[in-house]
């Protein structure tokens, strides 16, 4: 498949670095090309051909077949801006094939996270079997995050590889936060220990190969990182005392009042857990700080993702002790979930262990929301459908409503400024046509007049967001599009003939 971006060409800090071509940082917040033609007129936020940072055919190929069959222009314009954000327009900062390195920031931010980058690449995955280039990325992006991983198993972010000459960002909110076991800021951008970012290194590993059956992924770097993975596992599902009632600390981050998160209590370490079965995180996925430790989504992502692991070691015929410990955590988290956080068929979104539950939801997936997007449990579950029926209600604290907008936010922005994010997990949440299309337009009908999906909106002033660029919103919104397109195509397309990429 003939490229623009010539992998021949020595490692290079990609297209974005020459002089004529924008920040699109800057880009992303004024509208550019011309309108859609639907009443919205979107504006085309695509940068020139020769400022984006990967070129595949693939790719565009899937926004012609989809641009020219969905029925709304204003939605086959937010498509044609929003599934090539992450590859091919924006995001690639460094790629050099003969390294097998790649390094993926999320979006206004120059950093690589482990789950925005997983989830990132989500939507691409129907297309790394016929894409050979693409697939050559995606497998470099997996070697790179192996070597932060195997190395740094308890960090979510991390600086560019010496490798590709970029020099590392600072970052205020980091830098006067201890964190034990120590770090090097110059290779980690953000420890902040989240489960979650493990399972994104998972779940873009199983993606690439499920799609390739290409076993050189599995290389001495990343059975280390999955190693350290078990580490974390068995380290983080202790009790925080013992049966002497000596207190266990394998992580711990302690923040300042200066750091976006604040000061931890009990030394860094959060509130005591007791033993359950599953797997304690100091953060959640939308960075902020816990406030129980098992947070049940994440949890619950952890489950499906270690079956997946073993799936793909079994058929590689690869590390058969890895797939046996896979299979019995897996087990063992899904067991303890159902047992720990469900009351009344309604999920707490954390639990401490020791009698404590929290039931509300976040935005960022994992979210209890997300359940059956992870692939933990069907739609139609009656413990699903009671506990979304509170979660998109007053009865979830960080539920809001406004004249224009409305969804699901959490503590990292404010109480009154929800996610589009959480209408498009409603999407994957649910078979009702009308809820759907709800969602839909509710996320249509409020990009600011820019084309793209923003990290928030204010439910007083629609007009009023943050995050113009936001990487994973952008592949998000466009990874449920295309689940549309194979589960419900009647409501986008002017037929009902589903459409799946690259068949």
């Amino acid at each position: 498949m003939k490229l623009g971006l010539e992998v021949a060409v020595a490692a290079v800090a990609i297209a974005t670095a020459q002089a004529n071509c924008p920040d699109y940082t800057t880009y992303a917040q004024s509208p550019h090309g011309n309108p859609s033609f639907g009443p919205l007129g979107l504006p085309y936020m695509r940068p020139d051909p020769a400022c984006r940072t990967f070129n595949s055919t693939s790719v565009e190929k899937v926004i012609s077949d989809m641009t020219s069959r969905l029925k709304d222009p204003d939605v086959a314009r937010l498509f044609e801006n929003t599934f090539p954000n992450t590859l091919a327009d924006t995001t690639v900062r460094y790629y050099n094939q003969t390294e097998n390195l790649a390094f993926i920031i999320t979006g206004d931010i120059t950093a690589q996270w482990l789950r925005d980058t997983g989830n990132q690449f989500a939507h691409y995955r129907s297309l790394l079997s016929i894409d050979a280039e693409l697939a050559n990325l995606v497998k470099a992006v997996i070697n790179n995050e192996a070597q932060y991983i195997s190395q740094y198993p308890y960090c979510s972010a991390f600086q560019p590889p010496p490798e590709s000459g970029l020099a590392p960002s600072y970052n205020a909110w980091a830098q006067d936060v201890l964190v034990n076991p120590p770090v090097n800021n110059q290779t980690v951008f953000e420890c902040k220990y989240e489960i979650d970012s493990l399972c994104g290194f998972i779940k873009l590993s199983y993606s690439y190969y499920e799609a390739t059956n290409d076993t050189s992924m599995m290389n001495t770097e990343w059975l280390a990182a999955v190693d350290q993975i078990f580490r974390v596992i068995n380290e983080q599902s202790q009790a925080s005392f013992d049966a002497d009632w000596n207190f266990i600390s394998y992580y711990n981050w302690t923040g300042l009042p200066g750091a976006l998160s604040g000061a931890v209590n009990n030394g860094g370490n959060g509130e005591p857990k007791g033993y359950t079965g599953m797997v304690g995180t100091h953060h959640r996925p939308s960075d902020d700080l816990s406030t129980f430790a098992f947070l049940t989504p994440a949890n619950a992502m952890l489950s499906v993702q270690l079956t997946n692991l073993a799936t793909i070691l079994d058929h590689a015929k690869v590390a058969p002790n890895v797939s046996t410990q896979a299979k019995y955590w897996s087990k063992t988290i899904e067991e303890a979930i159902w047992e720990d956080t469900v009351v009344d068929d309604i999920f707490a979104y954390e639990t401490n262990g020791l009698g404590s539950r929290y039931v509300m939801d976040d935005a960022n997936v994992p979210s209890l929301l997300s359940l059956p997007y992870l692939g933990f449990l069907d739609m139609d579950h009656p413990a699903y459908v009671k506990t979304k029926k509170i979660l998109m209600s007053r009865g979830n604290p960080y539920y809001a409503w406004g004249k224009n907008f409305n969804g699901i936010g959490g503590p990292h922005i404010d109480v009154w400024n929800p996610w589009p994010m959480s209408q498009v997990t409603n999407v994957f949440g649910t078979n009702d046509d009308q809820e759907i299309l709800t969602s839909l337009y509710t996320i249509v009908n409020n990009t600011g007049g820019l084309g793209l999906i923003h990290e928030s909106i204010n439910i007083y002033n629609d007009s009023d967001y943050t995050r113009p660029w936001f990487a994973w919103a952008n592949s998000y919104f466009a990874e449920m599009l295309l689940d549309l397109a194979q589960r419900k195509p009647h409501l986008i397309f002017a037929n009902n003939t589903p459409y799946i990429p690259g068949l």
